[in-house]
């Protein structure tokens, strides 16, 4: 099988071209990123010590990127996780998520029409549900609950689902969608949550918390989404969505109250800050259609993959410090500067 990871420099692309090594070592994988500022090519490192590995850069939305790139390497299937996914970039400067999730998306669809592949799978996020209110805890996300969008990148990802269930309807192009819960695990950009309350806890500095903290998020461990998204786009059914969830609910403040105890340093250093435009309250995923027709269920119990998570953050100090200083997104020149 010749796979096309886009976005797999980034943090859940990197752990899933990980994965697919170890799963399907038979497999070549080309990874096209462009590299901007969550993309980071030295996660690749090993990845790129196997012969049947290719590492390309450039954009989805980028038709003279991407349509010879699919002359060239005939695909077998398709994985889609390049994407800009941070909320608070997306209110300060919406246009740029639509050029990558929405037409980005469009360009790699075309591109699979053309030249044909077996699955174009869309790696996508619960977001597009909107949030669920905190004094219901029976409510759940489900595959028929409506799209309700709260931020120009959850509207993003919403259109780009649509798009691709569109052109399985319009074209009957083989694809299929995978909607997680919030990810965590090796790798993760330090600017979301997880990460950055580590990075700020080791560092002894203020742990910025919106609102509240009371804000609840249903956690996944990177692998076992890892695991569902294989599952999917291998033996899930055509023009479906999938929903992946952790069983693993969370407020804000539990998740920081945890990190903290772990490294063994101070709540005081939490500060509560402004809270941003429409913050949703209350994600919650109900993944009975994946473990019914799939047999998927997560493995990894919240209180064992954050400390996991937190382990692999303390041993890889140099990792998140080289981003913090800026220095990771030289690597690229240094690799490849003179080919």
């Amino acid at each position: 099988m010749n796979i096309l990871v886009t976005g797999g420099a980034g943090f859940i692309g990197t752990n899933f071209i990980y994965d697919q090594q170890h799963r399907h070592p038979e497999d070549r994988i080309v990874c096209l990123d462009l590299l901007t500022y969550a993309g980071n090519l030295k996660n690749l490192a090993e990845a790129a010590e196997k012969p049947n590995f290719r590492f390309v850069r450039g954009d989805i939305a980028a038709r003279s990127d991407v349509f010879p790139l699919f002359e060239e390497e005939g695909f077998d299937m398709v994985v889609n996780f390049a994407a800009e996914s941070h909320v608070d970039r997306s209110v300060e400067d919406p246009g740029i998520f639509l050029q990558t999730n929405v037409l980005g998306t469009q360009v790699l669809l075309d591109a699979c029409r053309k030249y044909g592949i077996g699955r174009y799978h869309q790696v996508s996020t619960d977001e597009v549900y909107g949030d669920l209110p905190l004094d219901r805890p029976d409510l759940f996300f489900t595959e028929e609950t409506p799209l309700h969008t709260s931020s120009p990148y959850s509207a993003s990802k919403a259109a780009a689902d649509l798009l691709v269930l569109a052109y399985y309807r319009t074209y009957s192009l083989p694809v299929s969608v995978s909607r997680c819960s919030n990810n965590y695990g090796p790798y993760h950009f330090p600017e979301k949550l997880i990460p950055l309350m580590i990075v700020k806890a080791l560092n002894d500095a203020s742990l910025p918390v919106y609102g509240d903290g009371k804000n609840v998020r249903d956690w996944l461990y990177v692998e076992d989404h890892c695991r569902a998204i294989d599952l999917v786009m291998r033996k899930g059914r055509v023009g479906e969505v999938y929903n992946i969830g952790g069983h693993n609910e969370k407020a804000n403040i539990e998740v920081v109250k945890t990190i903290l105890k772990a490294l063994d340093k101070p709540e005081s250093l939490i500060t509560y800050v402004k809270d941003r435009p429409g913050h949703d309250m209350r994600y919650a995923i109900d993944p009975t259609k994946i473990h019914n027709e799939l047999g998927w269920l997560p493995q990894t119990a919240f209180s064992d993959g954050i400390a996991k998570t937190i382990r692999w953050y303390l041993e890889h100090r140099d990792w998140w410090e080289e981003i913090l200083a800026g220095e990771y997104q030289n690597y690229y020149e240094k690799m490849y500067g003179n080919r």
